[in-house]
């Protein structure tokens, strides 16, 4: 299946994926680490069933040193070895974040109190701003049929310039 509409043809939404990166740079550029907001943008995602963004953040993630065997179990994150506690803590969130609409209380007391255990302020901030990035980018694409398997290394960072 072809895309329905492709955003970045259109001035308008070309505008707005200008703008949209540039707020993803804000994200890059914090001390969130980089494999992280990778990791959590590939679980959302992967929740979202975002082809587009599946392809991005794992391509993103490899090339940025991303093991396969880490890439391979974000999926069952719970039932691996593999992630420290504070990326588990960005994987709760990222989760929860992503579903809000199956629990009552959004993001747990637990999950949040994880999050603060491991993550200072200026992370949290980067982390929260990342699950509600990643859930609009899957959204779009989601929306106008953006398929994965064509994205290369670098070009969300293109795409600030």
């Amino acid at each position: 299946m072809d895309a329905r509409f492709n955003m970045f043809e259109n001035e308008t939404g070309a505008k707005f994926a200008k703008r949209f990166a540039n707020a993803g740079m804000v994200i890059h550029q914090s001390s969130l680490p980089r494999s992280t907001q990778e990791l959590v943008s590939l679980r959302a995602s992967q929740i979202n069933g975002c082809g587009w963004c599946m392809d991005a953040h794992t391509k993103e993630a490899a090339a940025a040193g991303e093991s396969a065997v880490r890439l391979n179990l974000v999926a069952g994150w719970r039932e691996s070895t593999v992630f420290t506690e504070a990326e588990q803590a960005a994987l709760a969130l990222a989760e929860e974040g992503t579903r809000l609409a199956d629990a009552q209380v959004g993001v747990s007391d637990e999950t949040w109190a994880q999050v603060r255990k491991h993550h200072d302020d200026d992370q949290i901030a980067a982390l929260v701003s990342l699950v509600a990035l990643i859930n609009a980018a899957n959204r779009m694409a989601v929306i106008v049929h953006q398929r994965g398997g064509s994205y290369e290394v670098g070009m969300f960072a293109a795409a600030a310039d």
